[in-house]
């Protein structure tokens, strides 16, 4: 029975996806080893180490369908090694005149290694796709409310008028360098290895490079120029790009959760019908699929650190620090596909409601816009003369309760630097927006010259 929340029937599409799940089953791990496998024996025969007749009979059987995994699994607890039951399995499938020549000079990480690397290809291509998604979905949001106001906060109060565009755009650029992160990593990341028992080439003669290239040729992957058994930072660089990823979205989560409180009213996530909130207030929608998408941020964060922790190797190879990019990588990968997918549906169903900005716009009567108030009358005053004067006018209008505006217009200095008429202009948040509509534009004319707003395409 499943004991963890990737698994549980009743948790786990609440905590990664199914195609997610599938590329970090047992079945897939098992039918990557058996493709490095496959790969080797072929690449021998290649060369010339091995039979031509046995790699190809070692191929043919090199299917998981072929075998039975609760037997492996049993056998792997009886023999404490993750991989020795998966050889004697196919040894068995190919015979016993072929079965020979299964594994010949590898050793158990360059198969371990390098099929992890596939499945994390795998997992690669899904995240990118996803990503690119969130990219377009975000480019149009950014689109469509460029010129709407809203209030822009620092240290959690208001600050200066901006637009949600503006908001929505800070996020997208930061998307795209994620993107291009991913696409930069691939030439260094999707590598395998096939070094032998301390990565010398030894078991393979002469002829070990040119196996390790021949074999990792017909996976897909790049051949390294020396054997990273004990060199983690491929591992360590891609999960700190999921780490990275997590953050924006969780960022981005945990924004809206902020601009959907009762109070603030400015966003909602998409409501459905019969979506209950409380199991004891009937009124409420919760907004559960933010809090979902902010909380999966936490452990991809700290599954980034375990497999820093990994970098660190004793000798050439050992099992201690290899182990934690079993547990954080599939982990990471599977929380950030939830993620993805949350974060798709909440931007494409995303309420945004610009009355409720606005209001909130005028909600400190004019406080907001002090600033474009000194610098107005920095003009006649003198900049540092305003600041003083309009810092003693927002004091009074906040602990006197009286209206911005009203303090301004009371004010006989104020009165006789600028009209009553040019005073309400200035007084308009949504004529002090600085050059936010035109930095989105400009936003998004760099994410579609990326490329990555397009039809999606495989990359690595």
């Amino acid at each position: 029975m499943p004991s963890h929340v990737i698994d549980m029937f009743m948790l786990q599409n609440n905590f990664g996806t199914a195609e997610m799940r599938q590329v970090w089953s047992d079945e897939n791990r098992l039918q990557k080893h058996l493709d490095v496998e496959a790969a080797l024996a072929l690449a021998e025969a290649e060369v010339g180490l091995v039979p031509a007749e046995s790699a190809q009979a070692i191929a043919s059987k090199a299917k998981a369908e072929l075998m039975n995994i609760p037997e492996i699994a049993q056998e792997v607890l009886k023999v404490k090694h993750s991989l020795m039951p998966t050889l004697k399995a196919l040894q068995k499938l190919s015979g016993p005149e072929h079965g020979e020549w299964v594994h010949y000079g590898a050793t158990t990480q360059d198969i371990v290694d390098t099929g992890m690397m596939l499945q994390l290809k795998e997992a690669h291509h899904i995240i990118v796709r996803d990503l690119r998604a969130v990219a377009r979905e975000l480019a149009r949001l950014a689109r469509e409310h460029r010129e709407t106001p809203i209030a822009g906060r620092s240290h959690g109060m208001q600050g200066l008028p901006t637009t949600f565009g503006f908001k929505i755009a800070v996020l997208l650029d930061e998307t795209i360098r994620h993107l291009e992160r991913l696409r930069e990593a691939e030439s260094r990341v999707f590598t395998g290895v096939m070094g032998g028992g301390v990565g010398t080439y030894a078991s393979f003669g002469p002829l070990g490079p040119e196996v390790e290239r021949k074999t990792l040729e017909r996976l897909g992957l790049r051949a390294p120029n020396i054997s990273w058994h004990s060199s983690r930072d491929r591992s360590a660089e891609y999960a700190g790009l999921l780490g990275m990823i997590s953050g924006t979205l969780g960022k981005m989560a945990n924004e809206f959760y902020n601009l959907m409180r009762t109070e603030i009213d400015e966003v909602e996530e998409p409501f459905s019908s019969g979506k209950i909130g409380s199991s004891t207030m009937p009124h409420k929608r919760n907004p559960a699929a933010l809090e979902g998408l902010a909380s999966l941020t936490k452990p991809i964060r700290y599954n980034v650190a375990l497999v820093q922790e990994s970098m660190i190797v004793e000798h050439e190879r050992d099992a201690m620090s290899w182990r934690g990019e079993w547990i954080a990588l599939p982990e990471s990968c599977i929380y950030l596909a939830a993620q993805l997918a949350s974060a798709k549906a909440i931007l494409a169903g995303l309420v945004v409601k610009p009355e409720n900005m606005l209001r909130n716009l005028n909600q400190l009567g004019g406080l907001l816009l002090s600033e474009r108030v000194m610098f107005a009358l920095a003009k006649p005053m003198g900049k540092q003369t305003a600041h003083e004067i309009v810092y003693e006018l927002c004091m009074k209008s906040v602990e006197e309760g009286i209206p911005f505006r009203e303090v301004l217009l009371d004010d006989s200095r104020i009165r006789e630097a600028v009209s009553q008429e040019e005073l309400e202009k200035l007084m308009d948040p949504s004529t002090y927006l600085g050059s936010a509509p035109q930095t989105v534009d400009r936003v998004l004319a760099a994410a579609e010259a990326s490329g990555w707003l397009g039809e999606d395409e495989q990359h690595g």
